[in-house]
């Protein structure tokens, strides 16, 4: 079939799979604060746990607002925040440290917002000292910020390089100067090559840029010039995200109109010019979205078969127990997801009153640990080993008889057991995903929900 017919055929609303099950199909009764005590030791305890714990830290602060943006975000110019809300993710840190039996090993840090360079680096710095004295940092532990090139300064970089962090990811979107003022998300040429090349000479080791296709104002000479740029400055990973355009969620993203978005099928020549000009400049792709250089650990871990995915996204290790702190953020025992109160005074209110601040819960069944793990595969290695028999009956009378459409359209084969994306297939990942979602063929949403899958 041809690509048009294709992203015609294929571009439905549907979930990103962060998680599964999806946020929207968690169970609406909330695990309780004992029930979650009880699920951290059990996680703490397993025979796995040498393998360490994960930490995602939510910084929601920015001093202006990205209209696409769909994070959670406190939008301020008062830095008079930065202090009281890291008091407040240090004790959440001790709730947790008081229910661990022992000092927890930490693998990964992740600091995402939000903008984590909108505090200082002194707060930076007085955050972690502060988790990591009442922690063991894993001597292969992976350690990354998320950052403004506008406001990221050399203080920031050379205070968390001390700190241990060796991975810094640059939020650009698009060099296009029209594209930027569109969706407010200014930031020069010269800004971005010098903290890239400031982290380099400092040594960082992994650098990432995002990027989005898909932008009010986007194209193919936009996506020309950026992918040149980039070329250039030759970032290690790359994150070439479908922009989500869920007005109904993210009434900023009003300030411009479906007119200034490109069509599906320009939007998808956007992704398709992309993606080329990456692989000519030697990147390989890794999993949905996203690009690696081979000297990249991204790249190894998606070679070797050890690539992961959680709520931070890919990542090289692969831990069962992530601990979320901040507002909004989510945590994930592995077989219970807990997410905290998305506004910040919500959060602080209860973390000062000794309660874990987390609003909605859901505790995994085996079927939902069953499928999570196919998924996983398929986001991560385009591939899964299945017995058809053996998955609940939505998914046989409704999943199973998609795929001989998919491997007719040349996205998908089926050999036996295996379950393999075709490269032609991986935009359609998630569309192959959720033939194996048994929640969502359950319950398709009346109201819109998820942004479209292409």
């Amino acid at each position: 079939m041809k690509a048009k017919n294709l992203i015609q055929k294929y571009n439905v609303p549907g979930p990103r799979y962060t998680s599964y099950p999806t946020v929207p199909y968690w169970d609406k009764s909330t695990p309780s604060e004992v029930q979650w005590k009880q699920e951290l030791r059990r996680a703490f305890q397993n025979p796995d746990r040498g393998e360490g714990i994960s930490l995602y830290i939510h910084l929601p602060f920015c001093e202006s607002l990205c209209t696409y943006c769909g994070c959670n975000t406190r939008i301020t110019l008062n830095h008079g925040v930065e202090s009281p809300y890291i008091e407040t993710l240090l004790k959440e840190w001790q709730l947790y440290l008081d229910v661990f039996p022992q000092k927890p090993l930490i693998r990964e840090i992740h600091l995402g917002g939000g903008t984590p360079t909108f505090f200082s680096a002194a707060n930076l710095k007085r955050l972690l000292e502060g988790i990591l004295a009442k922690a063991e940092l894993s001597q292969d532990a992976e350690l990354g910020f998320e950052a403004h090139p506008g406001n990221t300064r050399l203080e920031h970089l050379i205070t968390l390089y001390k700190l241990g962090f060796r991975r810094l990811s640059l939020g650009i979107q698009d060099f296009d100067p029209e594209v930027q003022k569109t969706i407010n998300r200014i930031q020069s040429v010269y800004e971005v090559a010098s903290i890239t090349q400031a982290a380099r000479d400092i040594g960082y080791t992994s650098i990432n840029y995002d990027l989005i296709y898909g932008l009010p104002k986007q194209s193919p000479e936009s996506i020309q010039m950026t992918l040149e740029w980039v070329r250039m400055l030759r970032p290690d990973r790359i994150a070439f995200y479908s922009y989500a355009h869920v007005p109904w969620i993210k009434p900023s993203q009003r300030s411009y109109t479906e007119k200034d978005l490109p069509s599906d099928e320009a939007k998808r020549k956007l992704y398709e010019l992309g993606k080329l000009l990456l692989d000519e400049s030697g990147y390989k792709e890794i999993g949905m979205d996203h690009f690696a250089l081979e000297s990249d650990a991204l790249y190894q871990a998606f070679d070797t078969g050890t690539l992961h995915r959680n709520f931070m996204g890919y990542t090289p290790l692969a831990t069962r127990l992530l601990v979320g702190l901040g507002a909004s953020a989510i945590s994930d025992s592995w077989t219970m997801f807990v997410q905290n109160l998305k506004k910040v005074e919500d959060y602080r209110n209860a973390v000062e009153h000794g309660h874990f601040p987390f609003f909605r819960g859901h505790p995994l069944n085996e079927e939902d640990l069953q499928l999570r793990q196919h998924i996983l595969d398929l986001m991560c290695q385009f591939q899964t080993q299945c017995n058809p028999e053996l998955f609940p009956e939505e998914i046989r009378s409704q999943g199973i008889p998609q795929w001989q459409q998919m491997v007719d359209d040349g996205i998908l084969e089926k050999e036996g057991n295996c379950l393999q994306v075709t490269p032609k297939g991986r935009p359609f990942v998630r569309n192959i995903c959720m033939t194996l979602d048994a929640r969502l063929l359950r319950a398709k949403p009346q109201t819109p929900v998820f942004s479209k899958t292409i």
